[in-house]
């Protein structure tokens, strides 16, 4: 009989152990709005530390590719016209509605032409929208909160919003992706990436050709300003 008990015993307390799953973690609260002061993505290239808990699903290069094409509600698009060429944009007001609001609000105003894509950073990034050709960075408007936590990745092709440490800090800069990035993607509260806004569907040659351009010191930046300007001549909405 003891046997009997001993030997059921052995059966039942693995499928217990097995049934005692890690609860999973609670997602972090978003932070409020904060201030901004002057450029934007990490400074180095280098992957962040892992984060212990995984961030939220990413879109997949196909399925932004799928938003891109009209799948998902419809989107503005705006035309980039820059001394190397024309990039359009199309943007995610469903994804990133603060975002678009703010990138449009610069649109329509005006406040882009002149200004230059001042850090290129080869298998990395274009940055832009917040300096002139004399490097002298523009008065802006109040920075917005960080919408990193919308489910778009930072793979090759998509414009981010450009920030300070301070997560809550993008104004006017934003960067395009050169290479498929998905470090500069939310990971938790320590670790909150950027927000992705929009993504280029014509013209990515022409970032190509900017990412291209060597570069060097220049101004007020030890590195990574291109040799030769590369100015956004204007940037407006496509009806």
């Amino acid at each position: 009989m003891f046997k009997r008990v001993l030997l059921a015993l052995l059966f039942v307390l693995p499928a217990f152990a097995l049934a005692q799953g890690t609860p999973a973690p609670k997602a972090p609260a978003a932070k409020p709005a904060a201030a901004q002061k002057k450029t934007a993505v990490p400074a180095t290239a280098k992957p962040a530390a892992k984060p212990a808990a995984k961030p939220a699903a990413k879109t997949t290069a196909k399925e932004a590719a799928k938003v891109a094409d009209g799948a998902a509600p419809a989107a503005n698009k705006v035309l980039v016209k820059t001394s190397q060429g024309d990039i359009t944009i199309e943007l995610f007001p469903d994804k990133a509605p603060k975002s678009v609001e703010n990138f449009l609000t610069y649109v329509k105003s005006g406040f882009y032409s002149g200004t230059i894509f001042h850090r290129v950073i080869p298998g990395f990034m274009i940055q832009g929208g917040g300096f002139s050709a004399d490097l002298r960075q523009k008065k802006t408007r109040a920075p917005i909160a960080i919408e990193s936590r919308n489910g778009l990745s930072n793979l090759r092709g998509t414009v981010a919003m450009a920030r300070t440490l301070d997560p809550n800090s993008a104004t006017a800069q934003f960067f395009i992706n050169t290479v498929d990035n998905p470090r500069l993607d939310y990971a938790n509260d320590a670790n909150p990436g950027y927000a992705v806004f929009g993504k280029v569907v014509a013209g990515m040659d022409v970032v190509d050709k900017i990412r291209a351009i060597p570069t060097g010191p220049k101004g007020p930046f030890a590195g990574d300003v291109p040799t030769t300007t590369i100015t956004i001549e204007k940037v407006s909405v496509v009806e």
